[in-house]
């Protein structure tokens, strides 16, 4: 092969090598431009799916807090209603106590 035609090749052949390596290199790139939209797509949903939890998990405790709520309200009627209940049964003793009272007051002025 002639001088001139060898020379040819090899620089072909480096023309080709570049080609090779500029497409690699563009492959590459594209990979990681890929593979970073799916990393952003996984953190994405795991914030996503992070925060729905945590929603999930504050309803949960806003019930149980309600519940509780409900019960203590519901205990502090029923003692509501049993001291009201007291005192409703210890008005006539009051009462048959003043009147008694007032009327030794009136007897000791006369």
């Amino acid at each position: 092969m002639p001088r001139p035609e060898v020379l040819d090749d090899i620089k072909e052949a480096e023309r080709e090598a570049d080609e090779i390596v500029a497409t690699a290199e563009k492959e590459r790139e594209q990979r990681l431009a890929e593979a970073r939209e799916r990393a952003e797509e996984i953190r994405e949903q795991a914030h996503a799916d992070a925060e729905e939890m945590a929603e999930e998990r504050l309803e949960a405790a806003r019930a149980e807090i309600e519940s509780e709520r409900e019960e203590i309200l519901e205990e502090g009627r029923k003692q509501r209603e049993r001291l009201e209940s007291k005192a409703e049964e210890r008005i006539e003793a009051v009462v048959d106590d003043v009147l008694e009272a007032f009327a030794e007051e009136v007897h000791a002025q006369t």
